[in-house]
């Protein structure tokens, strides 16, 4: 369904009330769509989960095991004092 700002402005219980029940609602400003309304439940599916800072960081990477990190073993150059 779509409601033109003006409109939607003035009834906003009533857009709220049915983007619960109804699902998501488009908002129009001069026949331009620029909003939708969306029950909350609607909202938590399209976020989806996510995770912690913590559990994000305690997460195993997924490094292949043939990756290897080359060294320069060279010795350190010398230095004059």
């Amino acid at each position: 369904m779509t409601w033109q700002l003006q409109e939607a402005e003035q009834q906003f219980s009533e857009v709220v009330r049915r983007a619960h029940l109804e699902g998501p609602l488009v908002v129009t400003r001069n026949g331009e769509e620029v909003a939708v309304v969306v029950g909350i439940q609607e909202y938590h599916r399209l976020k989806g989960a996510a995770p912690d800072l913590k559990s994000y960081l305690l997460e195993d990477p997924a490094w292949d095991d043939d990756i290897e990190f080359p060294r320069d073993r060279s010795l350190p150059r010398e230095i004059d004092f």
